[in-house]
């Protein structure tokens, strides 16, 4: 079966891949269809465990092949590229995180909204960079080290399933609106996943700087939300123990497969 996949085209892996990782968004998202809360310190536990699972996939999966492929200069200037297109896009659509929800406390700038519509948004925003990366890593034509990529996006994104959905069965949503916006945020994981694998295939030059793109913004979305998120009620330890889990695995996956 993998033999098979490897013989698709690189856009096809992609699309293959990232079609994955939200179905694994969709997996964790399921959960608000049988209970409407969860313990706060494994929610916050998970969240440590994606950021760990994305600071190692910046590191090792990302901006280590940006560096061999095209120097250390490259990889910084994309590394700040993807940081800046993070942040002009936190910036210019209005979003509201799941901590900010009870508070409807929202971001970038501000409209009339439903609160479910900016929530959806802000992990949309999240999750465009994911699919990117997954993508450019297999338009790299690197399909070991980019299947260790979609598998560690994956495993982190059945926890934010869940910590989508929940707070919408909090505010009162439906258990099955709130799964299906909680897997709804993750749809544009596969455009995201072919867009990146189109422009390094097609344009063989940009593959450092597509990488290192892509590790800019997931670093942007770890500091400016997993962390803020996960380290607000006071449970470190559990968040230190969940960053560490991540990073060790993707750090493993990344060695075993690349």
């Amino acid at each position: 079966m993998f033999d098979r996949f490897l013989s698709l085209d690189p856009i096809v892996q992609a699309l293959v891949a990232t079609a994955g990782t939200w179905a694994a968004t969709a997996v964790g998202a399921a959960g608000v269809l049988f209970f409407r809360a969860a313990p706060q310190r494994l929610l916050d536990g998970a969240l440590g465990f994606a950021a760990g699972v994305m600071v190692a996939a910046s590191s090792w999966s990302l901006l280590a092949p940006a560096m061999e492929t095209g120097g250390l200069g490259v990889a910084v200037l994309g590394l700040l590229i993807g940081g800046a297109a993070l942040y002009g896009l936190d910036k210019a659509l209005p979003h509201l995180h799941a901590r900010l929800l009870p508070r409807r406390v929202q971001e970038g700038p501000i409209v009339a909204w439903r609160s479910t519509v900016l929530l959806i948004l802000a992990i949309t925003i999240h999750n465009f960079p994911e699919g990117v990366a997954v993508g450019v890593a297999f338009g790299a034509q690197t399909p070991g080290a980019a299947t260790a990529l979609a598998i560690g996006i994956g495993l982190q994104n059945m926890p934010e399933g869940l910590a989508v959905s929940l707070p919408l069965r909090r505010e009162g949503v439906g258990r099955w609106k709130a799964f299906l916006l909680g897997q709804a945020s993750a749809l544009v994981e596969p455009a995201g996943g072919v867009l990146g694998a189109y422009l390094v295939v097609t344009a063989r030059a940009l593959l450092p700087y597509g990488l290192a793109f892509a590790a800019g913004a997931m670093l942007f979305v770890v500091i400016e939300e997993l962390l803020p998120d996960a380290v607000k009620r006071e449970h470190t330890d559990v968040v230190t123990l969940g960053f560490l889990g991540g990073f060790t695995l993707m750090m493993a996956l990344d060695n075993l497969l690349g």
